[in-house]
This record gives structure tokens, C-alpha cells and sequence, in this order.
């Protein structure tokens, strides 16, 4: 943590600072934000130092005969116990100097940490800390000093200091009393930070000290999502993305879904040469998300948390969660948000739901064969009675699947929440694949006719071809029937 006394250099102090009241006062306030310092690249570390430099004349490179120079510093160039030296007698380019002598050298790091020199952005989901210092700057004395510090957003009033149970007994001349504040960035836009004092002076007037400092709370990352269902299976795709000048190193990413969904993030495959462990596990390694516009993809599967079919349909059931991100900066200062819920796209909800359960795996031409379908009631009351028919094409064009027996398949009552299983006979006129359209359901008391049942794609062979291939299969000839 940079301290605002140490170094060449004093952090600058926030922007915007408002003047105090148009009146003397012995006292003022100073702050400094506390901030980490940084690493720093400096390209001229690469041009590595040699304690033999000192030697060198001024004009050994400008002179036109360096071989005077040459002579006079070949031992030093060249100690005996140097071996093949890279440098030749006489070449003062310094060659040598650029080569990589370990890995860390191209850092081009000196080894050094700068303190911040500007107050720095500040984002949501950061801590905001401040080195606050009131001086004593006049010649007398302020003594019973109340100090107050607190933040003032859109929304609210936070008090971070207040010194009125125990004030400060005295600041003498040219002293100073130093505290620490800090406060968990919770909302965006402007924000001030307030710090009063009141005092009595040297003429025992008792005073009172306003300042202002003003500072914008930016949004560090942003996060897209987009909600596709796939009958009973709702995905979640979110896209996180940093808009901040540094690296971004996610710790946490989890989605808490709600009361009636659970979660599972879907990850790609490993690749077989990644190495699997106990400790690799443990100690995961955090996801690089790169500064001014890096993105990284999420991929969840939702279900329902229930198998209750009338717990899905519940009050509010479209929130399907919310994201806990958590996260550190290259020299480790933590993050952490929150995100609102996420609402899944509002479908209409449907009273019965009709559908198919069990098919054959192979279908024969002309051979009647079964289809299991399942009726769900899906209100709190009873309904039906109902019938099930084949509803004829609105195209006109001829189905190739057509009901087999009687057309009409009357169902009986439904209970709350209760679902039923029937049979219905069908037979295909057709080879290849068919589709299986237009299977209705009729509500007999309300006179309510529902969807069709979405297209079934089945395929029809010939049974006697698929008789021989079963019986070459078997004895290793052919019998045609």
C-alpha cells in the first residue's frame, strides 16, 4: 500500500476538490487515496550496467584511433579468467549487453514499484480507501477537534469517521492528525467525500471546516446474457466483459439459480495431455480476462429443481438468477459484484400439455405399431373429458401415417396436476422416413381445440426385406419370401 509520506513522490489528491468557506482557518485537510503501486517496464534496464564502464575515456568512441583505448583496457576487457569473452578488442558497441542472460530479463523490469501518481479510476465492487490528513498550517494552536468523514451519493448518506465521543485535544502548530477510511463501492456515478472539522482556534472562536473532494464511480465489467429454451432445458449464455485499463483475473464466477432451478455450468473437454490432480483441483488458476475490452463465455443448463409438474408454474418462475463475481487486479486488489436476476423469456403457459412418450424404433409398412403419449394437467382444477384424432393436413396433401381403428380416442377426466397415459394405433402407407402430424387434442365440455402435437419422424421399412437381411445375417444365405 503506498503511503502519502514516502517516495519522491506524493499521490495526488482527488479532483474536483471543492474550496473550503471564504474564511481563515488553521486547519485543512489533505487526501490521498491508498492504492497498491505498480510495476513498471523500463526498456533501458535491458542495457545491463558493467562495472568496467567507469573506465572507458569519454572519446572512446568518437576518437579516431580507438586502438590507443583498446590496448589500455584489453586486460579489462579480456581478464584472463574470462574465457572466450564475447566483446572483440577495440568494439565498444556494447553488443553483449542486450543478450538475454535469464528469463526475467525480458521484463525489462528494474525491480522497482511506482507509486500511483494520479488519483486512478475507482470501479464498482472495489474498496476505496483514503490516507486523510488535517494540518495545522498557522501559527496557534487548534484544540477540542471534532472530525467528521463521510461519503454522500445519489442514494444515501454513509458516515465512514466521527470523532464527536472522543474529539482530538489539541493539533499544535505545524502538526497534523493522519486517520484511514475506508468504504465498499456499492453504486455507481458520483460520489463525494465530506470531511468537516470544528475547533477552537488560538482566539478560542470556535470554528468550523467543510471540504469537499468528488470522485466518479465507473463500471469495471459488464455482462450480456442470452436465455434459449429447448423444451424442458433452458440455457444461459452470459458474456463478461472488462472495461477497465488493467488485466482482470476472475476468482469466482458462479450463477446462483433460483428456489425452482438448478444449475450446471457446461465447460469444453480438456485436452488429453492437461495433467489431472488433487492439487490442480484444489488450487484452480484464475481466468485472464484482458484490460479495455477482453470478453470471456459462460454456458449454463438449467432445469427445474422439481419433478412436481405444477411447481414450474409458479408466481415469479421467469427470474432464473443471479451472478457472484469475484475478482483481483495484477497486483492482487480484490472485486466483487453482484449482478440483478436474470429473467428468462416469458412463454405462455398452456392448461394440458400432450406428448409422446414411446415410439418403435422400426416401423413396418403397413403393420399397425403403438405410440405411448402422456396428457398433463397442468392447473389446480380438474379438466376433460377429452378426444385424440388424426386433424386432417391444411395443405391438403395426403399423410402417409394415418390412425389404424376407430378415429376418435375418447380420455376421461384429469385430476389437479395428474397426468394419464394411452396408446394410440397408427400404421404407416409409406416407405422411408414419415412423419407422424397433426395428432389433436379436443377439450369436449369447453369446445377448445389445442396445438397439434409437433411433427414425429419415424422410419417405415418392408418388413419382408427386413426378414431376409435378419435370416442372411444368421445362416449366411438369402431366402426370399
Amino acid at each position: 500500500m503506498s503511503s502519502p509520506y514516502t517516495g519522491a513522490h506524493q499521490p495526488s489528491p482527488a479532483p474536483h476538490q471543492l474550496p473550503a468557506a471564504q474564511q481563515n482557518h488553521s486547519l485543512a485537510f489533505r487526501v490521498m487515496r491508498l492504492s497498491r503501486p505498480s510495476l513498471r517496464p523500463d526498456p533501458a534496464a535491458l542495457l545491463r550496467f558493467d562495472p568496467r564502464d567507469v573506465f572507458l575515456p569519454e572519446d572512446a568512441l568518437t576518437s579516431p584511433d580507438p586502438s590507443a583505448a583498446a590496448d589500455f583496457l584489453q586486460g579489462l576487457l579480456q581478464p584472463p579468467d574470462s574465457g572466450a569473452a564475447t566483446t572483440v578488442p577495440g568494439d565498444f558497441t556494447f553488443r553483449d549487453r542486450f543478450l538475454l542472460h535469464d528469463t526475467a530479463d525480458a521484463l525489462a523490469s528494474p525491480g522497482l514499484l511506482v507509486l500511483p501518481q494520479a488519483f486512478g479510476a475507482i470501479y464498482l465492487g472495489e474498496t476505496f480507501c483514503s490516507y486523510i490528513s488535517i494540518n495545522n498550517s498557522s501559527g496557534l494552536e487548534a484544540r477540542e477537534v471534532i472530525i467528521k468523514a463521510e461519503i454522500q451519493t445519489e442514494r444515501q448518506r454513509i458516515l465512514l469517521l466521527d470523532t464527536s465521543k472522543s474529539p482530538v485535544e489539541s493539533i499544535r502548530s505545524g502538526g497534523r492528525y493522519d486517520f484511514i477510511v475506508e468504504h465498499d463501492v456499492k453504486e455507481l456515478g458520483a460520489h463525494t467525500l465530506v470531511c468537516t472539522a470544528l475547533y477552537n482556534d488560538g482566539d478560542a472562536e470556535r470554528k468550523y471546516l467543510p471540504q469537499f473532494f468528488k470522485f466518479t464511480v465507473s463500471n469495471p465489467l459488464s455482462v450480456r446474457t442470452k436465455v434459449r429454451t429447448i423444451k424442458d432445458t433452458t440455457y444461459l449464455e452470459a458474456c463478461i466483459e472488462n472495461h477497465t485499463k488493467s488485466n482482470l483475473y476472475m476468482d469466482q464466477v458462479d450463477f446462483e439459480p433460483a428456489q425452482q432451478w438448478s444449475a450446471t455450468i457446461l465447460e469444453a473437454d480438456e485436452h488429453p495431455s492437461v495433467v489431472k490432480s488433487t492439487i490442480r483441483d484444489l488450487c484452480k488458476q484464475p481466468i485472464l480476462i484482458r484490460a479495455a475490452g477482453g470478453i470471456y463465455n459462460y454456458l449454463y443448463q438449467l432445469r427445474p429443481s422439481s419433478d412436481e409438474p405444477g411447481q414450474i408454474k409458479t408466481e415469479g418462475s421467469s427470474i432464473l438468477g443471479k451472478f457472484q463475481i469475484t475478482w483481483r487486479t495484477n497486483l492482487g486488489e480484490p472485486g466483487r459484484l453482484q449482478t440483478q436476476n436474470i429473467h428468462s423469456t416469458p412463454t405462455p403457459s398452456k392448461d394440458v400439455d400432450l406428448r409422446a412418450v414411446k415410439i418403435p424404433p422400426v416401423i413396418f409398412l403397413e403393420r399397425p405399431f403403438m405410440v405411448n403419449l402422456c396428457l398433463t394437467n397442468q392447473t389446480e382444477k380438474t379438466v376433460g373429458p377429452f378426444e385424440v384424432f388424426l386433424a386432417p393436413s391444411v395443405s391438403g396433401e395426403q399423410k402417409t401415417v394415418l390412425v389404424n381403428g376407430l378415429q376418435k380416442l375418447v380420455l376421461p377426466l384429469v385430476e389437479a396436476f395428474e397426468s394419464i397415459n394411452f396408446d394410440l394405433s397408427m400404421v404407416a402407407t409409406q416407405l422411408g422416413v414419415q412423419k407422424i402430424s397433426g395428432i389433436t387434442l379436443y377439450a369436449v365440455q369447453e369446445r377448445k381445440h389445442y396445438e397439434p402435437l409437433p411433427d414425429i419422424e419415424v422410419k417405415c421399412s418392408n418388413f419382408g426385406v427386413k426378414f431376409v437381411s435378419s435370416f442372411a445375417e444368421v445362416n449366411g444365405s438369402i431366402l426370399v419370401c
